[in-house]
């Protein structure tokens, strides 16, 4: 039983007469799709309010609606009390309502100081009034706890830090509302504990948070009330103490979740590796990689953003030039692959970190982009045949639960989810030996997350040979039969996990220790 508040009610808080925003019967339409249906919502003043559910389902919209950028065709939108009708974006943030999105809006060439009074600097007669900003600014810092120069390029700066510096702006700017969409999505995990930290922070000062996340650990570990959204319609409205994670999903899904993981398959025996390397080094990259790989198993690369993870990847890939390393293929020593197409040659096949700029056609269908990866197979005499092509699209498209009329649509205008298919489904249709998954879940829902995995544990069942990088250590190490540690180009450490007992503490555990040099060869005699 889903455990909440009662489905479809506004979230009812008895210590405030007016909450921060509240929403009735908006509804917003997109032709023939109804991207809300009717919602009902309250958001307290002075709270970390989340709002979660699948691609689609409207939580997006919400925040968008709040944000002045949507205009509803129908319904009630009240900030602070005041009723406020077709908000803009520049009304909503005069009455103290600023977004931070995913996308972020720094400028890089000018300096960290600069971009936080972008739009709003102090000045007098003309002229700037650079210590009054300077002594601004580091008061911000010294309140968020945030470590950023202000002279330093802002376009220098992690991804982390240039978030922080959008939400000094917002404070510069007078927030009392701060709308966060997917906040922590490209972030290292000590990076989100940073953001999550300021997060609290702000609701300490009484700026009310309201934010979109796929990340459900982290909605229940910051949130003070947590908003399902389904098909346009908020379906659960909870609190983290009075809820699961599963019971989340399954509000988000609408159907029960089965209690067992990945029946991930016992690691394959194999008198011969698939692949063996040996010494793999990119400059300012990875340092001296070693590894193999047998047929039908899957090795996780674990460790955090800038360890080498994706480097390992684009080597073997021909992306990256390689300055040395050794490669074996069903034991043959073959010649390093210095192109993507020597790499297809010897059976590589990637799955891209950025789906949308490195491996989809957005434009074209989505038949077309599985077809890409074999056009002689639905060729005939030099031409393409539109029948083979029609029966090779559908049979790729089946094994991985793309519809039919899904095929017909342009890459560009499906969920992230089925895109992600697209490119498993294009292996299906020219079947690699190895095939090179980075990132393979991100920004994707969870219902369709669980579906990658499940995909990428059935491809191995059929002998494929996978190796996986994910910034979420948790899929890591439910999917992977060995998990490599790589901390700042180095292999660290090998991680058996034949039994599944391995969790991702154990791995952030191994790159602690070997960064606060704790680590040695004993730890892992397997290296």
């Amino acid at each position: 039983m889903t455990q909440g508040l009662a489905v479809g009610a506004p979230f009812a808080d008895p210590e405030t007469t007016e909450p921060a925003v509240r929403l009735r019967q908006v509804v917003k339409r997109y032709g023939g799709t109804t991207a809300l249906k009717g919602i009902d919502l309250d958001v307290r003043a002075g709270t970390i309010h989340a709002l979660v559910g699948e691609n689609g389902a409207g939580k997006s919209t919400c925040l968008g609606a709040i944000a002045g950028r949507v205009q509803p065709d129908d319904g009630r939108l009240a900030i602070f009390g005041q009723d406020v009708g077709a908000i803009s974006p520049r009304r909503a943030r005069g009455l103290g309502v600023v977004t931070v999105y995913q996308e972020l809006t720094m400028i890089p060439r000018l300096s960290a100081q600069a971009n936080v009074f972008l739009g709003q600097t102090k000045a007098r007669w003309g002229w700037l009034r650079d210590r009054e900003m300077r002594t601004r600014y580091a008061k911000l810092c010294e309140e968020l706890d945030v470590a950023c120069y202000p002279d330093v390029e802002a376009g220098t700066l992690s991804v982390a830090d240039q978030q922080l510096l959008e939400i000094m702006r917002a404070l510069i700017a007078d927030a009392r509302i701060i709308l966060l969409d997917e906040p922590t999505a490209s972030l290292a995990p000590h990076e989100r504990n940073v953001l999550l930290n300021v997060m609290r922070g702000l609701r300490d000062r009484g700026i009310t948070v309201l934010f979109v996340s796929h990340n459900l650990d982290e909605v229940l570990q910051v949130s003070d009330v947590i908003t399902v959204f389904r098909e346009g319609s908020i379906v659960l409205q909870t609190r983290p103490a009075e809820t699961t994670k599963k019971s989340i999903i399954e509000g988000m899904l609408g159907r029960p979740l089965s209690d067992s993981a990945i029946q991930r398959r016992a690691r394959p025996q194999s008198d011969v590796s698939r692949i063996r390397v040996e010494g793999l080094t990119v400059a300012n990259g990875v340092t001296d990689i070693s590894f193999d790989l047998a047929p039908g198993e899957i090795l996780g690369l674990g460790g955090l953003v800038g360890s080498g993870r994706t480097t390992v990847l684009q080597a073997l890939a021909g992306a990256v030039r390689a300055n040395s390393g050794e490669m074996w293929i069903d034991g043959e020593s073959v010649r390093w692959p210095r192109t993507p197409r020597q790499a297809r040659s010897l059976g590589f096949a990637l799955l891209p970190e950025d789906r949308k700029t490195q491996g989809l056609n957005l434009v074209r269908s989505g038949a077309d982009n599985i077809l890409i990866s074999d056009l002689k197979a639905v060729s005939q005499r030099g031409f393409l045949n539109e029948r083979r092509m029609t029966t090779a699209s559908e049979r790729a498209a089946t094994g991985f639960g793309i519809k039919a009329a899904t095929l017909k649509k342009p890459a560009g205008t499906l969920s992230g989810g089925n895109q992600q298919k697209l490119l498993l489904a294009r292996w299906g249709h020219s079947v690699p030996r190895i095939l090179l998954a980075d990132e393979p879940t991100r920004g994707i829902d969870v219902g369709a997350k669980q579906e990658i995995l499940e995909h990428l544990n059935r491809l191995a069942g059929q002998g494929l040979s996978i190796i996986v990088v994910s910034s979420e250590l948790e899929e890591v190490v439910e999917i992977s039969h060995r998990v490599l540690v790589l901390v700042e180009g180095r292999a660290v450490g090998l991680l058996d996990n034949a039994d599944g007992s391995l969790n991702e503490h154990e791995v952030l555990q191994t790159i602690f220790d070997s960064e606060s040099g704790g680590y040695s060869s004993e730890h892992h005699p397997s290296l």
